[in-house]
């Protein structure tokens, strides 16, 4: 990966500079707990995807997909979280966050096109095995993948990323109505204020047990790159095309049955944009699917990351000691 532009020197001499030089265990112990992010670039389909990435290579990896407004941004305390156990992989897809954004007349936005550039991301990685972490648009962009590649997904992690009807949220019928009476002007002052700052920052709070645990960078931060250069357009572009996931629904159910994947839910049981009843839905196609549901919202790693990782842990834990058993047999 020598090509990767890294913008942010690794820290690890941190590490040694803080361990006590005599005690060869607290160096260890300090080594494993300091992981630093660091930020990439990649040129993939000659878009400049931007990417984090934290932890040890060698050991299991975990794909990190975002939702809207947002970007890798929104993972910033689960990477440090999970980054001393796995090896941590989030980008931002065109259109979000620090990727570029490639002219609407060159490229099509679309949920086919973003699976895949991230399909060829992953390509260009060599990931070659992970668990697929999908929150809000990373549903249709990872179970695209999941179609296309299952044989790369090592488990399921979900959150408020939906694949059933039963999860489909006041605000989301809401816009599908407008789409399908092709009231354009509805649809606009619709996404004019999901992209607004108040919009945002309601996504962020509505449902919320914790308010005082909502960081304002996180949705000041969405605000912000939600206004640069064309990415209005761009996002009404993709509220059009994502009625083309509701008919992907059965297939994709197919495929989790056929499957049966490890997965893990989590959810923000007072969403409503993707209620609790779409995690829940998970069971009907898995029943080892292990759900939790939080007295949370649509962005529930800035309430509870601290909880969701120590789910995480525990069931990837198992789901390798499972996989490598099946290995031995």
């Amino acid at each position: 990966m020598n090509n990767h532009n890294i913008i942010e020197s690794d820290l690890r001499w941190l590490t040694d500079s803080l361990a006590d030089p005599g005690n060869t265990n607290n160096t260890t112990n300090m080594e494993e707990s300091i992981w630093p992010t660091h930020y990439h670039n990649l040129t993939v389909a000659g878009i400049n995807l931007f990417y984090r990435e934290a932890g040890d290579p060698h050991k299991s990896t975990i794909l990190l997909l975002h939702g809207l407004p947002s970007s890798s941004h929104m993972f910033r305390n689960l990477i440090d979280d999970l980054a001393p156990h796995y090896h941590v992989v989030a980008p931002d897809y065109p259109g979000f966050g620090l990727t570029t954004d490639p002219s609407s007349t060159t490229f099509e936005y679309s949920f086919d096109n973003l699976a895949d550039v991230i399909e060829q991301f992953i390509d260009s990685l060599s990931l070659n095995r992970f668990y697929l972490f999908m929150q809000d648009y990373g549903g249709p962009v990872g179970f695209r993948i999941m179609m296309n590649r299952p044989e790369l997904i090592a488990g399921l992690l979900v959150q408020n990323a939906n694949a059933y009807e039963d999860g489909l949220g006041p605000d989301v019928q809401a816009i599908s109505s407008l789409i399908e009476a092709q009231d354009t002007k509805g649809l606009d002052a619709a996404i004019d204020h999901m992209l607004s700052l108040e919009g945002i920052k309601e996504q962020y709070l509505y449902g919320v047990k914790h308010q005082e645990r909502i960081n304002p960078d996180s949705y000041l931060n969405d605000f912000f790159h939600m206004q640069q250069g064309d990415r209005r357009n761009i996002q009404n572009i993709l509220f059009k095309n994502y009625s083309t996931n509701f008919p992907r629904y059965p297939e994709w159910q197919r495929q989790l049955r056929k499957l049966k994947l490890p997965t893990l839910v989590t959810w923000g049981k007072n969403d409503k944009i993707f209620t609790g009843p779409g995690g829940e839905a998970y069971k009907r196609d898995n029943p080892d699917a292990e759900i939790h549901l939080f007295e949370g919202g649509h962005f529930l790693l800035e309430e509870y990351h601290l909880e969701v990782a120590k789910l995480i842990n525990a069931f990837i834990g198992k789901s390798e000691k499972q996989f490598s058993n099946k290995l031995r047999n």
